[in-house]
Formats: C-alpha cells, structure tokens, sequence
C-alpha cells in the first residue's frame, strides 16, 4: 500500500520534487528494484483471455515473462538493475495483512457473483484483486535472475527499507517501486513506473527527496510523521485528518506528540493505543541489511541454463529468449562506457593557506573589483 495519497501531497505542496524522464536517461545507473511489486504488476498486466499466462502444464508463467523482458530493456538502455525480495513483514504489518485478507475474502464472493451473472468485466476486476505473490513466483524470479546475471538481495523484512538502505550507502542511484514508503524510508531519488511506463505510455516519475523537504518545508522527522498521518502500513491514521489538514499540522506543531495535545479528540478520532511511536521507530530504524555488507555483481547470462529453464521447463519460445539473450550480452559490452557525471566528484577540500597569502589575495581581490567597477553586469 505505501503511504495514502503521498504523490498528491507532494505534487501539491512540492512540485519541483517530480520530474519526467525517458528511461534511456538512466544509462549507466544501477537502481534497486522492489521485486514484489513487480512480479504483483505483471501477474496482473500480462494476460490472456482474462487469465494469467500460463505454460501447457497449466504454471503461471506471467511474471517470468514480465522479470525476463522487462529487464531486458532496464540493461538495453544501460540500466543495471537489482532485485530486492521482501522477507518476514514486521509484526507491526499483521494488521494491514489481515485487512488484505479480508478484502480478498469480499472479492471471492464478488467474483462468484460475477461469473455467475456472466459479467467478464468484473470478473477481471475482481480476478485481479485475487492475485497474490507467492514464494513460489518469487523463487522462480530469483532462479530465473541469477541465470541472467542480474544480482538480487534478500532484504531480512521489508523490500522498500533495504532498497533505500542501498542508496543511502551509495549502492544504487535510486529504488524503483510503485510504494511511495520508500521515501519515508529514506531513499534520496524514487522512479515510479520504471518497469512498465512503455507498456502504458508512461513517462518515469522522479521524486527527490530533498527537495521534497525543501517544497514541504519539513525535516525528516516531521515527514516521517506526516507520512504516518496520511496513513501507513503499520498503523492506524487519526480519523478526520485528511491530507491537507495533515501537513498543516505537522508544519505548526512539528511532531505528532505536540498534534495530539492541540487537537480536537472530540473531533478527531484518535486510534485506541495508537502504535505511531513504534511506527516511526520502524521507517527510522529498520531491519536491514547493511549496505557494505552487500554485494553487487553483474555477470555473463549462462546461456544454455537459460534456454534449458525457459524453453524446455518454462514452455517459452527458443527463438525468442537466444535473440533476448543476444541483448543482455550487448547491453554488457554497451554499459562499459559509464555515466560522464561519474567521472566527476565534487570533492572538499581543506585550505593550507597562510595569513599573509590571504591578505595578498584579499588585496588582489579588491584591486580586480576596483578596476571592473565601471562595467554593467549581465543577467
């Protein structure tokens, strides 16, 4: 779920934040990639006849399809990509699973009433809502990844945090998601619809983390809190505070402990034992693994294991996946030539000047003015 409504407060209140880009503008950047959500979008985007695409053994084969091409394209357009898995979702998190549950339940019962009715519209709507992502589509992406050459992480709880983890330690230049909680978590550049905005005629959504605090005028801390007023995975949100009133708040009173004292409670519903505390705790401090202690590495595709795993176990078409192959081993012999930006690092450096070696530049200095002085400067 991310955070409720987030893109529209940032759109609103820090329109600078978002920028539009071709993803051939990211040749030579390696981004973290929250795998979950992409295997969730192309079980539901790649399709036939309203069903999952499957093999003739009657295997969901849509994701493999999705993960294959897809980053094919990331790596033709000199994108490195790696995969983050999610692990065991926090104990805070049962809540918002058991609300999915229960969704899910309601959508069984609709889709019974659809086919029944032979309503094949709803019955696509509500066969979407149904989709899952199992272990099992996960660890066939993972197979599938590692004979590709692509590297991928198991993150120890949630994919968004060790995405960011890997851009706050330099790993990576920014995580792709559809989850706008990856920001909360603290990544400094976020890419909306990075592994789908061709199929959908989308451009990709940049969102900048500084100058998302710049346009809100917010610290970390004070966005940390907004985000879990607007309504976050871990908790529950104050009942009649919606967006605009939230960021209000939070730019007057700073932190959700001095909101609480100045609302409204008569108005404004406050969650019983409200877990805020922990749930910032969460986005703060969460359970990652250490990006120095991770390791990126992209290698040669194993082209037969590829063909074997694909073709032979998968049912994909031979022709298709060699001339798939033929790109990634393209794409590796394209990426050597880098960014340009990368081969120039602001760096600082300290000053050994003398006292007397400034004083005679601070006359020369002055002299230089003295003698411009007559001079208009242009705009």
């Amino acid at each position: 779920m991310g955070i409720h409504g987030l893109s529209k407060v940032i759109g609103d209140n820090a329109p600078s934040a978002v920028k539009e880009n071709e993803i051939k503008n990211y040749f030579g950047r390696k981004v973290a990639i929250d795998a979950s959500m992409s295997i969730y979008q192309f079980l539901i985007a790649v399709r036939q006849d309203g069903s999952a695409l499957t093999n003739e053994a009657g295997e969901t084969t849509s994701h493999l399809m999705g993960i294959f091409y897809r980053t094919i394209r990331m790596l033709d357009n000199g994108i490195k990509p790696v995969y983050v898995f999610d692990g065991k979702p926090p104990e805070m998190k049962s809540g918002e699973l058991e609300k999915r549950k229960e969704r899910r339940e309601v959508a069984e019962k609709e889709l019974a009433k659809a086919e029944e009715a032979g309503d094949q519209e709803n019955v696509e709507r509500f066969n979407k809502r149904l989709v899952k992502v199992t272990k099992e589509h996960s660890n066939e992406c993972k197979q599938l990844l590692e004979l590709m050459g692509v590297p991928y992480v198991d993150a120890p709880c949630e994919a968004e945090a060790q995405c960011a983890e890997l851009v706050k330690t330099g790993k990576v230049y920014a995580v792709g998601t559809e989850d706008m909680d990856a920001l909360t978590f603290g990544t400094s550049v976020l890419l909306r619809h990075l592994t789908f905005s061709e199929a959908r005629k989308m451009p990709i959504k940049e969102f900048h983390l500084r100058l998302v605090l710049e346009g809100l005028d917010m610290s970390e801390e004070e966005f940390i809190d907004l985000c879990i007023l607007l309504g976050c995975d871990y908790c529950d949100s104050i009942r009649g505070i919606g967006p605009k009133r939230a960021v209000e708040l939070v730019k007057q009173h700073k932190n959700i402990e001095t909101i609480l004292k100045n609302i409204d409670t008569k108005k404004y519903t406050i969650p019983e034992d409200w877990m805020y505390k922990e749930a910032r705790r969460l986005f703060k401090e969460p359970d990652v693994t250490a990006g120095a202690d991770v390791e990126l590495k992209w290698t040669a595709p194993k082209e037969e294991e590829l063909i074997k795993y694909m073709c032979e176990e998968k049912g994909f078409n031979e022709d298709r996946i060699r001339n798939g192959i033929k790109k990634i081993k393209s794409s590796r012999t394209g990426s050597t030539q880098g960014r340009l930006d990368s081969f120039f690092k602001v760096t600082s450096v300290t000053s050994s000047t003398t006292p007397k070696r400034k004083a005679d530049e601070k006359k020369g200095s002055a002299k230089k003015a003295k003698g411009s002085s007559g001079f208009r400067r242009g705009k």
